[in-house]
């Protein structure tokens, strides 16, 4: 059976990654009013008389979410029954339902009564924990037989403090990314990294969309020399153990990644493939995170009980 459930767990992640990359194309290619205030209808239709390229889209991603959210409730069912006893299995059983149900429902919400382009950006937010909590759920399912180095490993308290606190900023980083996307502010600085490098401290002539892209540029700065200084402290304090060692490693890989995907959008003129691998590495960088904040708590537990396990 848990053979079966890590088969399951695959292709739940893997679809929770789909909806994700699904909700930023939907975005990027203006595709929230595809269906025009139906919904799940389109169109006030079960199945349009006519399509356009957005209706396309905006099916596509109602389809796959459908889809992947029955998985997961499957996935949710079978890992609460067959390794419930593992101590947050239930927990991220109801998580991972709970918050695509979430995620479905304010969706629907935004294209039958439409929302602000501030609340708007909170959905993909809501969509990374929803990925978070199947990735992890997957993770624990790939536990069960011991293949992860994890038993011995314990996490201080700073660096547990830390983690918590770096998780919670990409939260902010990716909201004002997510309202760079919501409120068109894409392009209305050409250069990189400044808005425009030959007056770089030109402030006062800043736009309202220029402010919310330069905010995310200087956030996501803030985050990546974090990400960097956090790496090499992880690397340096628990390089004995090969999944913090290799963890911290490819975190911080994704959040180069990221930078440059972020610089490539404005270089490209917002290319759409460019434009989802940066929405892609984001939400695996979370993931990481995520998984570091399991482990976290792990720690703090065996610390207050006083267990080496």
């Amino acid at each position: 059976m848990i053979k079966y459930l890590k088969i399951l767990s695959v292709i739940s992640t893997i679809g929770m990654l789909l909806i994700l990359l699904g909700g930023a194309l939907v975005t990027k290619t203006g595709s929230e009013d595809g269906c025009g205030d139906s919904w799940p209808l389109c169109e006030g239709e079960v199945v349009p008389s006519e399509f356009t390229f957005e209706m396309v889209i905006e099916l596509s991603h109602r389809a796959v979410t459908g889809v992947v959210g029955i998985v997961v409730v499957i996935l949710a069912i079978l890992a609460w029954v067959k390794i419930g006893h593992v101590r947050e299995v239930k927990f991220l059983s109801f998580s991972s339902v709970f918050f695509i149900a979430l995620q479905a429902l304010i969706g629907a919400a935004a294209v039958m009564w439409g929302q602000s382009d501030f609340v708007l950006a909170a959905h993909f937010g809501i969509s990374l924990v929803s990925f978070a909590a199947v990735f992890l759920l997957m993770l624990l399912i790939f536990e069960v037989d011991k293949k992860l180095d994890t038993e011995v490993l314990h996490i201080r308290k700073p660096h547990r403090i830390e983690i918590y606190a770096i998780s919670i900023y990409t939260m902010i980083v990716v909201y004002t990314g997510a309202l760079v996307r919501h409120t068109e502010s894409n392009l209305v600085c050409r250069d990189w990294p400044f808005c425009t490098n030959t007056s770089p401290l030109a402030l006062a002539d800043y736009s309202f969309n220029q402010w919310i892209q330069m905010g995310h540029r200087l956030s996501a700065g803030i985050l990546f020399i974090w990400t960097l200084l956090l790496t090499i402290r992880m690397i340096k304090n628990y390089h004995h153990n090969k999944v913090m060692y290799w963890g911290w490693i490819v975190t911080f890989s994704l959040i180069l990644l990221q930078v440059f995907f972020g610089a490539m959008i404005i270089f490209t003129l917002l290319n759409l493939g460019v434009a989802l691998m940066h929405a892609l590495v984001i939400s695996l960088y979370f993931g990481m995170l995520s998984y570091f904040i399991l482990l976290s708590t792990r720690s703090s537990k065996h610390e207050k009980t006083g267990s080496n396990i």
